[in-house]
């Protein structure tokens, strides 16, 4: 497989979280008292994979955990060990009640130009029952803080499809977010991650999923309302206003290499991945000591193919068949022919890029043009 050369991005995951939501099967811990020695641990870990990216980065991403829960001092201090000579976005997730004054005074010093937050819904009731920290009024107040402070490109996470959610609520959220005006939104279905305490709950019975048909039709009205309001639909979940993207997280749908440092960070760098030992205290043990617990799996050509059928196919631009080998094109093309004559797939450009109504197949359709 042919790769054209890419652009090469940061991840730094922050894992520190001062309570945990029911629903996260993200990896995170509530031992705060770990910090300061976790933030010397990434920069050591800087220093030691130095040479893994062949160029400064072009993207920078913060993310966790809750990044936002580092003090002044430590966020100023990764950003001293960080080269952000050719950066062109730097991101940092934060949770909205974390957006204080203090907060935005300490990013209005930092090279950061985008700003994720966790909206998920203007429900309070909800975000109370998730065990979300912030209200639907700290959403609010955290976008204008960081307008105030020069950042102009926001971007929020919303969910759907939560127990007993009606459609009416559902474009009620769509509505608070449309207020905002923020230039970026993503937006996922509600999942039920095993080993998590909602899960459990639905085990017990306590929440019951969300009628499938219902959920489709949430996702439909997000597109609909969405693209209407100015939105791109650029990629499955996520959407943005023109020339508000996020880069960094695009590089992950198109093979772009990329350096992931923390605990259970992954990196890639096309030939293989690798990722971190999923454990705070482990991975910062073995940062001082000079020995990174990190595992990595060397790509084959199937798996190679498998990732970039299954990440491109998730964007707009779709699947450019011309950076597949000619029989990897051949293989392609011909498990393309049914969802091609179904309306699932179109072509165009050499690309093949899923129609409106493949999206809510999407799962299917990529799985039927893997190899296997």
């Amino acid at each position: 497989m042919a790769f054209q050369k890419a652009m090469a991005g940061i991840y730094i995951h922050v894992p520190f979280c001062a309570s945990r939501c029911i629903y996260c099967g993200f990896y995170s811990t509530t031992r705060n008292d770990l910090r300061q020695r976790y933030v010397d641990a990434v920069c050591r870990e800087m220093q030691l994979r130095q040479d893994y990216l062949k160029e400064p980065p072009r993207t920078i991403y913060i993310g966790g955990g809750t990044p936002s829960q580092l003090s002044s001092a430590q966020l100023q201090q990764l950003f001293r060990a960080l080269d952000v000579s050719q950066a062109e976005e730097v991101t940092i997730e934060c949770n909205p009640d974390d957006v204080t004054p203090a907060l935005v005074a300490t990013l209005a010093q930092l090279p950061v130009n985008r700003v994720s937050m966790g909206a998920q819904t203007f429900s309070d009731e909800r975000l109370h029952f998730f065990r979300r920290r912030h209200t639907a009024s700290q959403v609010v107040e955290a976008v204008g803080r960081l307008r105030d402070a020069g950042i102009h490109h926001v971007s929020i996470d919303l969910m759907y499809g939560f127990p007993g959610e009606t459609l009416e609520e559902w474009h009620r959220d769509i509505d608070g977010a449309l207020a905002l005006g923020v230039e970026h939104l993503s937006a996922y279905a509600l999942m039920y991650e095993e080993g998590t305490p909602l899960y459990r709950l639905l085990e017990q019975g306590q929440v019951q999923e969300l009628d499938e048909e219902l959920s489709l039709q949430m996702y439909s009205a997000l597109i609909d309302r969405l693209c209407a309001a100015g939105y791109e639909h650029y990629e499955i979940s996520n959407f943005a206003t023109p020339g508000h993207r996020s880069r960094h997280n695009s590089s992950y749908w198109n093979q772009t290499p990329y350096l992931g440092l923390g605990a259970a960070a992954h990196s890639f760098d096309v030939a293989s991945r690798q990722w971190n030992v999923d454990d705070v205290e482990a991975y910062i043990s073995g940062v001082e000591s000079g020995q990174l617990q990190i595992e990595r799996e060397v790509l084959d050509r199937d798996t190679r193919y498998n990732d970039i059928v299954m990440t491109a196919l998730r964007t707009c631009e779709g699947l450019d068949l011309d950076i597949l080998l000619p029989d990897e094109q051949d293989y392609c093309l011909q498990q393309a022919q049914r969802f091609l004559s179904d309306g699932l797939l179109r072509t165009e450009n050499r690309h093949l890029i899923l129609t409106r109504r493949g999206l809510f197949v999407s799962n299917m359709v990529m799985s039927d043009l893997m190899r296997v």
